[in-house]
């Protein structure tokens, strides 16, 4: 496959060999997790040319992995001429640099691949701030092996981008100030939000907020219902930023209808923390639409996850409506929950419908 945003640029994409990793004594569907990591490889930019996976029984305080799992992603590397690893848990620094040290490669795990996509996808003030916070958080405690790792582990590349390519800094009391100043300024734009929030409440206009897995079609939706024209693509994390748009619907009723960064399994504690001025538009929200990728065979344990993400916010119990999307793809038929929306954002089926579905809810 090619990468869309890559075409043109003349960039030659780094070779990688992906790692899947399960700490669960029960069958897992690493078929799964290793497509999921190749969607994130490919949206970030990387040719995936090599893959491997290990249930971790017990973990090696100094790989994670065990010996004979690192020795064999060493001989693969090798074999396919490989230039970075991608392991698909997070790693501590020591970690990172021991396994690169091995297979003599640079070495990235699953949460340095999600915060990368988001420095290359932000395309506002805020977005930004929140990804160079998250990456701050991130680099603190393994600047050190950051650092020492001879270029295998830092350098250039994914993994190691940021806005402004700016490089991560090596004092550990620059970092901490750096962060406390972009607290301070992501907290301002949260003031300002508030303020928008209570004009939006003595007007009375409720938001519906449109949330679900990466990749289940919101930003899609939100064109569609709309007209927003904002950015839509089949990659996970196509769109990062929140978008708002006022959504008029019959009777003269009004809503301003929201556009959330898509959750995702393992989302990286440090995005929790940097994104929840972001995330609070979920929590803010009068009415949640759940998008659902049904065409995904997985899409039940997505569900899940969206749940427990929801679960962290405490907004499980803010009302809403399961809208089940991709149903052009379906080559079955799908027997709808009672309460749920079935339709295709694509290609506008089913939303009158869930425009129904929302009055029905809100007033």
């Amino acid at each position: 496959m090619k990468n869309k945003l890559l075409k043109d640029t003349g960039v030659e994409k780094e070779k990688a060999v992906i790692v899947g990793v399960s700490f669960n004594k029960v069958q897992h569907n690493f078929d799964a997790d290793l497509e999921e990591l190749s969607s994130l490889c490919y949206t970030a930019g990387l040719e995936v040319i090599g893959s491997t996976y290990q249930n971790v029984k017990e973990q090696n305080a100094s790989t994670l992995l065990g010996s004979g799992k690192v020795e064999e992603i060493k001989n693969l590397v090798s074999e396919l001429g490989a230039d970075v690893v991608v392991v698909d848990c997070e790693l501590t620094g020591s970690q990172l640099n021991n396994i690169s040290n091995i297979v003599q490669v640079k070495v990235i795990d699953r949460s340095m691949l999600i915060l990368d996509i988001f420095a290359g996808r932000a395309t506002t003030n805020e977005g930004r701030l929140q990804v160079r916070l998250a990456q701050l958080k991130y680099s603190l405690p393994r600047i050190n092996n950051i650092t020492n790792s001879s270029g295998k582990f830092g350098g250039a590349g994914v993994g190691m981008r940021g806005p402004g390519e700016t490089k991560l800094e090596t004092n550990k009391r620059a970092i901490r100030e750096n962060i406390t100043k972009l607290e301070k300024e992501i907290i301002k734009l949260k003031e300002q939000r508030l303020i928008q929030k209570s004009k939006r409440q003595k007007n009375r206009v409720k938001q519906v907020a449109i949330i679900g897995y990466t990749n289940a079609g919101k930003s899609t939706l939100m064109n569609t219902i709309t007209k927003a024209g904002i950015y839509a693509d089949d990659l996970l994390f196509a769109t990062l930023d929140t978008t708002s748009r006022n959504l008029y619907l019959e009777n003269g009723k009004q809503v301003v209808i929201v556009d959330t960064v898509g959750f995702i399994d393992k989302l990286p504690h440090a995005f929790i923390e940097a994104f929840n001025a972001t995330l609070e538009e979920t929590v803010d929200a009068d009415l949640l639409l759940h998008i659902v990728d049904i065409s995904n065979p997985n899409y039940m344990e997505q569900i899940e996850i969206v749940e427990e993400v929801l679960k962290e916010l405490k907004a499980e119990n803010i009302p809403r409506i399961m809208v089940y999307n991709k149903v052009d793809k379906l080559n079955k038929p799908f027997s709808v929950p009672m309460g749920s929306v079935l339709i295709s954002a694509k290609n506008n089926n089913g939303i009158e419908i869930l425009k129904q579905k929302i009055i029905e809810t809100l007033f």
